[in-house]
């Protein structure tokens, strides 16, 4: 009689053993090889992500920057250096410019301010700037500031005239002296949208551009920019990059003044390094982030950018 058998023997019972180890080694570890590259890979793109746009932002508005206007700043304090004469044993986590307003100039259909001044026409109680809307910027500008700023807050800057970096009002006193200031506190003429009249920096009082170096091209601005890091951890060596807007030096203001209406915006999250360098007119930024997930080795990615 034949008998049919069921199960394993002991000799098979040991290959599956065996092979069930081998399994329970290698297998696993494939697992969590496959899991950290998913990790690794998904922290990589965010980081690039985030630190791309970042870097983006920043060049964007420093194209319209006023390029003999950048400071750098050690943290919220009224000392400062020209962009070009930085010091490589200094800590920098403040960069500031003057820009000049882009939008208005683009307008629509046409600028909304011209950037050309009639010599002829102009003298030191008042300048004419035909083909501009005074009215039409005040209205964008108010926009733009969330209703905290308009025409009568801005500044021009006379293109080719000689730069004094000490003109802008990056020490926190408002500009009281055209014929001294490197940019020029103006305000809006009520009956000629042509025309800009000059004032006291922080006043409405009006001033005179006489004995100042006018010539036929400027660049109207009402605010200055700045990106900091903030929040800086000195054991995990991160921060927080944040952007700056809607405050004017010429007038007094300064990017940390408290309890006015300056605008502050979150860049990015976790940022390592932010550093820049200037050259002639040339500009480069570089932003770096951190992740402390993958190890117990920091992970960090860094974007950077020209602008000229």
């Amino acid at each position: 009689m034949r008998y049919n058998r069921s199960g394993f023997t002991f000799i098979e019972l040991i290959f599956v053993i065996v092979i069930m180890g081998f399994l329970a080694k290698y297998g696993s570890e494939f697992l969590a090889q496959a899991y950290q590259s998913f990790i690794s890979s998904k922290i990589n793109h965010s980081l690039q992500s985030k630190s791309e746009m970042a870097v983006e932002l920043i060049s964007k508005r420093l194209e319209s920057r006023i390029k003999d206007s950048v400071i750098a700043r050690e943290g919220e304090v009224t000392t400062y250096d020209a962009i070009g004469n930085i010091d490589p044993n200094k800590s920098y986590k403040v960069l500031e410019w003057i820009s000049y307003n882009d939008e208005g100039f683009r307008g629509d259909t046409k600028p909304f301010w011209s950037g050309v001044i009639d010599l002829d026409d102009s003298n030191s109680s008042e300048l004419v700037s035909y083909a501009t809307e005074t009215n039409t910027t005040s209205q964008l500008i108010d926009v733009l500031s969330y209703g905290y700023s308009d025409i009568n807050d801005s500044a021009i800057y006379f293109i080719g005239t000689n730069t004094n970096i000490d003109g802008y009002g990056w020490d926190g006193n408002a500009l009281v002296d055209q014929n001294t200031s490197t940019i020029h506190p103006i305000k809006a003429d009520t009956t000629d949208i042509t025309k800009f009249i000059p004032r006291k920096g922080g006043t409405q009082d009006t001033n005179s551009f006489k004995d100042v170096r006018v010539t036929e091209y400027y660049k109207l601005s009402w605010t200055a920019n700045a990106v900091v890091i903030e929040d800086y951890n000195d054991t995990t060596h991160i921060g927080d990059l944040y952007f700056y807007y809607d405050y004017q030096p010429w007038d007094g203001e300064k990017f940390y003044d408290t309890g006015k209406n300056i605008q502050k915006v979150l860049l990015m999250k976790n940022v390592s390094t932010f550093r820049f360098l200037g050259v002639g007119s040339m500009m480069k930024i570089q932003v770096c982030a951190k992740d402390n997930l993958l190890s117990e080795e920091t992970y960090s990615l860094c974007k950077e950018k020209t602008i000229y």
